[in-house]
């Protein structure tokens, strides 16, 4: 199925641009009512959003298409992603919505949308409302009087998610003697995150939690945990976490200010729950981005490891078929299906910090349960997003380096599906090397495809800018 508004992670685009206009967001809260109509009882669809300035507008315009179609909504405001995924099934509403871009600048919003049960939406029903809005099959359809729809606010939904959240942390456990960092990105957790961490015992320093609507992960949160670290070292903290602008993402530093990848909590996560019988099937499931270290680690303690495409949604759909429990991405998107539907910064570290608790161990110390193969990965603004086998030089280039790696190691490459950019990770022994393999390809790219301006280079999944 060819998309025209959904990416792999809902409709994300500049804010009061095509897509992501008010009057698109109208159609599609029209679109949302009509689908999830068609299940009998009373209709209610939960709207969230993060704290980007256009959130007011695209809220407002969502709720009016909801209502125009005799569906009632129920907004929460502010709240992190996992939190509205928590919300609609707790309220057996109908659908949640999400307004939110994650980690993008303030500028650029999306809107992805769960279902009944707290997943993401396949692919199918996403197509079915593209169809809806572009075919204008609903503009005859327009419910009257008593049968227009009603909007609430859930004023209590940052109290209902903040108990859930401490509920999933072990009862004989308290995170008393804990000097913790949480950065929020000045984002959708800024009050859930702190309050948790304190309401459990913790003596927190907060950052990033004075969002003023153009302020969300500008210089902050998951992708700048540098903050953290310098924050760390400043206060003597024992560990520090940054969250994404939706709260569903986290990167966490440990008492040396040094960042711990997705990879490396998946690790930590996936071990404790090995050996404690808990981890389905004995598997964890994660992308094909993740660290060779990684398998190295779990099928070593007798665990097996499931890879997916690129995407938190790909992962939890194979979490879903084969009846795992535990799954995630390097970028710090972790899924604990025993507590909630998606990914869930907040509960992820919650669940790591009782293992700090129960094994009475720093971070930096458990970090060690794995041992990474070096892996580079560099990301390039491109002009558009064409086959990469079209350019002769492009695929020479890749070619020449794949069989430089043989077995020792990969190459990866696509296109983000939020972004103008082109992911390349390259992974083996020697890390010159890759480095060098990888600025040669870069160079290709920008020849061909690229976009002037500047471009990333990460290291073990750690991403910084120049």
């Amino acid at each position: 199925m060819t998309r025209k508004l959904f990416g792999t992670d809902g409709i994300r685009g500049v804010a009061n641009v095509d897509p992501m206009t008010g009057e698109m967001a109208m159609q599609l809260g029209r679109a949302i009512a009509y689908v999830f109509k068609e299940a009998k009882g009373k209709h209610r669809i939960v709207v969230g959003k993060d704290t980007r300035l256009s959130g007011y507008m695209l809220e407002t315009a969502l709720a009016s298409g909801i209502c125009s179609m005799g569906a009632d909504v129920w907004l929460v405001g502010p709240l992190p992603t996992p939190g509205i995924a928590f919300v609609t099934t707790s309220m057996r509403a109908n659908a949640g919505v999400v307004i939110s871009a994650s980690h993008n600048p303030y500028y650029d919003n999306g809107i992805k949308i769960f279902s009944q049960d707290g997943f993401k939406l396949p692919d199918e029903t996403e197509h079915r409302i593209e169809e809806l809005i572009l075919s204008n099959h609903l503009h005859s359809l327009r419910p009257t009087a008593s049968e227009v729809g009603k909007a609430h606010r859930i004023d209590d939904a940052i109290g209902r998610y903040v108990v859930f959240l401490k509920n999933t942390f072990p009862n004989h456990l308290t995170l008393e003697g804990l000097r913790i960092v949480i950065d929020c990105a000045h984002g959708a957790a800024y009050r859930v995150a702190p309050t948790v961490f304190e309401e459990l015992g913790a003596e927190v320093i907060p950052v990033g939690v004075e969002p003023d609507g153009e302020n969300i992960n500008a210089n902050c949160g998951a992708l700048y945990p540098d903050l953290a670290s310098r924050v760390v070292l400043e206060k003597g903290a024992d560990l520090g976490m940054a969250l994404d602008g939706d709260g569903d993402r986290i990167v966490f530093v440990d008492r040396r200010g040094k960042q711990v990848d997705g990879d490396r909590i998946l690790a930590i996560c996936g071990l404790q729950l090995l050996a404690e019988k808990r981890l389905k099937k004995g598997t964890l499931v994660t992308t094909v981005m993740s660290n060779i270290g990684l398998d190295r680690a779990i099928k070593k303690a007798g665990g097996e490891v499931v890879r997916t495409q690129v995407g938190d949604r790909y992962v939890v759909e194979e979490m879903v078929r084969g009846g795992y429990n535990l799954g995630g991405e390097q970028s710090g998107h972790t899924i604990f299906l025993d507590y909630n539907t998606t990914c869930d910064g907040v509960l992820t570290a919650l669940q790591v910090l009782a293992i700090m608790k129960q094994k009475e161990r720093q971070l930096e110390e458990l970090a060690q349960v794995m041992e990474p193969l070096p892996q580079v990965l560099y990301n390039v603004e491109v002009r558009e997003k064409k086959e990469l086998s079209e350019f002769p030089e492009i695929r020479r280039s890749i070619e020449k380096i794949e069989k430089s790696l043989g077995n020792s190691g990969r190459i990866f490459i696509r296109y983000s599906g939020t972004e103008p950019l082109l992911r390349i990770m390259i992974e083996g022994e020697d890390e010159t090397k890759l480095h060098r393999f990888a600025q040669d390809l870069v160079e290709l790219v920008k020849k061909h495809i690229g976009k002037d301006g500047e471009w990333e280079i990460g290291r073990n999944g750690d991403a910084e800018t120049r």
